[in-house]
């Protein structure tokens, strides 16, 4: 057992191991490394927190006497190299105000950044992303009655940040190179419902690719808007979109850039096993940043959980498990959830059938509530609902315990999921 441990990284997963470590009896040195201080749960800022329907304070996993009460050193400064010199040296954590911090162990759970838009005047600074608290008080002040808001990316997050900006009465536009963005994470059907309340809601949606974004100085003459967005319609027509503010949503990336400079193995995020090892035995990683690889060890396994809220979360408890030489839990199917104009979203597992596999929907008056997957052999293996979580945790137990199901009750409303787990 390390005599102490050093976690960079304050979100979900760095905050859970943190947790965990004490909840498991841990009684050596711990330390969390978090540039932006008080650890606090990001979801909420692309839904509740970005409508004001939730503050700060309430995003904080635990008030600020916690850290003191269970003797965690909470470190506000951004670690800028980690330095491995060999397997038996401690792993030491240089920090952005050149101060060095060396534990027995260290876990990293830098998360992911925002993915880069890679067209002309996409990196410009007025392009808004929404990654931490303060790229979601920046777009907050700006929506506003009337306020041209174009958001590029239709996913999860995209989606999130057009409902808010119409709840806010902006005019908004949402660019998306897909007409169902959702679709490998709740099916064919469902994803072809969420997209079209957009424009349902007041939402003009574009269909295309973005090619670049012009931006002006708002006093000139010539200017009609601060920023326009050019799009390379599917029907090979080109458009463009006046808009005062600019919000970039087309995903993250593993922030792997610490890992990468130690010199840990690293494919696509930072190479783990099973209990969040790296390639070096001092140091475990968690979050959005990692992949598990193979069990050879040679290179990353080809299917990864989604990143979402949960699996960073159980990531988080493994190191904590794996750093005191316990059994690592089993957490089961990986769950998620969104919200957008006023409905809820809930899946978990996978709904990308698997080769012989089929999706099954489930309508009540000619519109899809829910979808699930299943293999050749009729075992479900993912599951998506609008405003059911109760059908969601069902079909989670389904999943988990690998049971057949008949897709004929599967399909019909009036038979709850819950039943489906007696056969």
């Amino acid at each position: 057992m390390p005599a102490s441990v050093l976690v960079v990284g304050g979100g979900v997963a760095g905050f859970a191991a943190v947790r965990e470590l004490r909840r498991r009896g841990y009684a050596g040195e711990l330390t969390l490394v978090e540039p932006q201080g008080q650890p606090y749960d990001r979801p909420p800022l692309s839904k509740e927190f970005l409508t004001g329907e939730t503050d700060a304070h309430r995003l904080l996993f635990a008030p600020p006497a916690w850290f003191a009460e269970h003797r965690v050193r909470l470190v506000a400064r951004r670690a800028e190299r980690l330095e491995l010199d060999d397997a038996a040296a401690r792993p030491r954590v240089v920090l952005d105000d050149g101060a060095v911090l060396t534990a027995d162990a260290v876990v990293l759970s830098p998360g992911g950044r925002p993915r880069p838009l890679a067209v002309p005047g996409g990196d410009h600074a007025d392009v808004a992303v929404l990654r931490t608290r303060a790229d979601a008080e920046r777009i907050a002040a700006r929506l506003h009655l009337g306020a041209r808001v174009t958001v590029i990316g239709g996913g999860f997050t995209g989606a999130e940040v057009a409902s808010a900006a119409r709840a806010a009465l902006a005019e908004v536009t949402l660019v998306s190179a897909s007409a169902a963005p959702a679709l490998t994470a709740v099916g064919p059907a469902l994803a072809e419902r969420l997209h079209a309340m957009h424009a349902a809601h007041g939402v003009d949606v574009v269909e295309g690719a973005v090619t670049r974004i012009d931006h002006h100085d708002a006093d000139a003459p010539e200017a009609d808007a601060p920023h326009r967005v050019h799009v390379a319609l599917v029907d090979g027509t080109e458009a463009s979109v006046a808009a005062d503010l600019v919000v970039a949503a087309v995903g993250i990336v593993p922030d792997t850039a610490l890992a990468e400079a130690a010199g840990l193995a690293v494919d696509g995020g930072i190479l783990v096993d099973e209990a969040g090892r790296t390639s070096h035995p001092a140091v475990f990683a968690a979050g959005d940043a990692v992949r598990r690889r193979t069990a050879e060890g040679a290179a990353a396994a080809p299917a990864d959980p989604a990143r979402h809220w949960e699996p960073a979360m159980h990531g988080g408890a493994d190191v904590a498990a794996a750093l005191l030489g316990e059994e690592v839990p089993g957490c089961g199917a990986p769950w998620f959830w969104s919200d957008r104009h006023g409905v809820h979203v809930e899946g978990v597992g996978s709904m990308i059938p698997a080769p012989g596999g089929r999706i099954v929907d489930r309508s009540v008056r000619g519109t899809v509530v829910a979808s699930f997957a299943l293999d050749a052999e009729g075992r479900m293996t993912g599951a998506a609902a609008v405003d059911d979580p109760t059908a969601v945790r069902a079909a989670r137990r389904i999943v988990d315990r690998g049971l057949l199901v008949d897709p004929e009750r599967l399909a019909d409303p009036d038979v709850p999921v819950r039943a489906l787990l007696r056969g």
